[in-house]
């Protein structure tokens, strides 16, 4: 009687390939389940967070505080960084700074905040007044360059 040995050596090496296959699968599994868990992590607790200040946050969306207001002259509210006058037709504009705030050009004519209008115009200077063709209430004079 004569075999086939082709499908002998098939047989044997599909079923070595099973076994092989199953050995290393037993193997992962035994060292995966053999390494101690770390156990449940316990959460993080967030950090509470700081109480919020309660004037500054009025002080940021606009509020007044209930203090005496401190009434500025206007010689110390109003600055004038520079001056573009006309020589002939006294017209021009001058670069103002209101409270602190960055220059602003105004012409001759336009008032300014605290109800003053910028009468006329000098080589360094600015007058300010109640009515354009009124006495001038404010002189502003430039500083002096260094």
């Amino acid at each position: 009687m004569v075999t086939n040995s082709h499908s002998i050596w098939g047989v044997r090496l599909t079923t070595l390939l099973i076994w092989a296959l199953a050995a290393a699968s037993a193997a992962y599994w035994g060292l995966r389940l053999s390494v101690p868990s770390a156990g449940l992590a316990v959460p993080a607790m967030a950090p509470t967070p700081p109480a919020p200040d309660a004037q500054a946050l009025a002080r940021l969306l606009g509020a007044v505080s209930a203090q005496a207001p401190v009434v500025a002259s206007a010689s110390s509210r109003f600055a004038l960084v520079g001056v573009l006058a006309g020589r002939e037709s006294g017209g021009g504009a001058a670069l103002i700074a209101v409270d602190g705030k960055p220059a602003r050009p105004y012409r001759v004519g336009a008032t300014l905040e605290g109800g003053l209008v910028l009468q006329s115009l000098g080589p360094r200077q600015a007058r300010l007044g109640a009515a354009v063709d009124g006495p001038a209430a404010l002189t502003l004079e430039m500083p002096q360059r260094k």
